[in-house]
């Protein structure tokens, strides 16, 4: 039983109890994150974890940190909270395993106008279920309620994951060569990128996003809503099996911005586009917004949530253990020589 009660506070608008009940009801999920290393329980002032360093000579911490955006409009106007969580993960963990790493915990922030304790649980859970995906811990958190600052149904999710590599496999873009495989892993959708663009075309708050569309065969608001792919398992399987030269997580910006970032300067990557298996959500973001192609590809996915660089003599090896791992991946692509860093051809 807690005996700490705060009527001013309350009548502030902060509810120390809801807090606590909260915590209550996300016990259940955050358990189902615990991997070897986790020490103790959530509701301390730190969360710990003893990595396993056994086998690394020099093991490197990776960290990342990101929120869910504006995407998270969409779940609070549908009052659907159980999914962005995943993307909270995802827009961290993709990231660190872009350099080789694998991850081994997260956190997360929840800023909240008002503290129902159902809607904080369902949040967690959702972090939970990605960091299930991910392989890696939830180790702590935490909500802030903020009356006066934040609507009452308004809520901000952002989070931060740490994770290791040693520092021999980290990947080194200066291996790359002309000639190496650029290949695809398909995305679920529009992910959590680009949505301060998708709520205007789709004029979000006045939609019927119930409305169910025939080209997606299910409603609008379901579509935008699915979850971020988590790629850390796969591409680890990759890593392992192939010699793979670079990762790009394909986040804000598109291909234009995050491709190159893995690419070496006097080199670049040329995409064939026909080759890009485009979900049909883009064709309808397009149209409804006449939106330029270019754009398109320089504000979305367009279907590829993340881009692997792989010698040209391992593809076949990088394709089969993704595969291996339920990623219906493929070659879009090839490095060639010269300072145009993408070429969609």
């Amino acid at each position: 039983m807690n005996i700490s009660h705060s009527a001013s506070y309350a009548a502030a608008g902060v509810d120390i109890e809801a807090g606590y009940e909260g915590v209550r009801l996300m016990k259940e999920h955050v358990a189902r994150t615990v991997i070897p290393g986790v020490i103790g329980d959530i509701g301390g002032f730190g969360g710990l974890f003893a990595p396993n360093l056994s086998g690394m000579r020099e093991p490197v911490l990776v960290s990342g940190t990101d929120g869910v955006g504006t995407k998270q409009r969409i779940a609070q106007l549908m009052d659907r909270h159980d999914t962005v969580g995943i993307d909270c993960v995802a827009m961290c963990v993709n990231d660190i395993v872009c350099c080789g790493a694998k991850p081994l915990f997260f956190l997360d922030y929840i800023a909240i106008g008002k503290n129902i304790p159902e809607k904080v649980a369902a949040l967690v859970a959702g972090v939970a279920e990605g960091c299930v995906r991910a392989g890696c811990a939830l180790i702590g958190g935490e909500t802030a309620e903020h009356p006066g600052t934040m609507r009452p149904d308004d809520y901000d999710l952002a989070g931060f994951s740490v994770g290791i590599v040693d520092r021999a496999k980290i990947l080194d873009r200066g291996r790359m060569r002309a000639g190496d495989a650029v290949i695809a892993l398909p995305s679920s959708g529009v992910h959590s990128n680009g949505f301060s663009l998708v709520r205007k075309v789709f004029d979000i708050e006045h939609a019927d996003l119930g409305q169910v569309l025939p080209e997606l065969e299910r409603p609008l608001g379901e579509a935008l809503l699915t979850p971020t792919r988590i790629y850390v398992k796969a591409v680890l399987a990759a890593m392992a099996a192939a010699d793979v030269h670079g990762v790009s997580h394909i986040t804000g910006g598109g291909f234009y911005e995050n491709i190159p970032r893995a690419i070496p300067d006097g080199l670049g990557a040329r995409i064939e586009q026909r080759a890009i298996r485009t979900p049909e959500i883009f064709r309808l973001i397009q149209e409804a917004g006449h939106i330029p192609e270019r754009d398109m590809f320089n504000t979305f996915n367009m279907g590829v949530g993340m881009s692997l660089i792989v010698a040209r003599e391992d593809a076949d090896k990088a394709l089969a253990a993704l595969k291996a791992e339920g990623e219906d991946a493929y070659v879009i692509g090839e490095i060639v020589s010269g300072e145009t860093k993408i070429e969609l051809c």
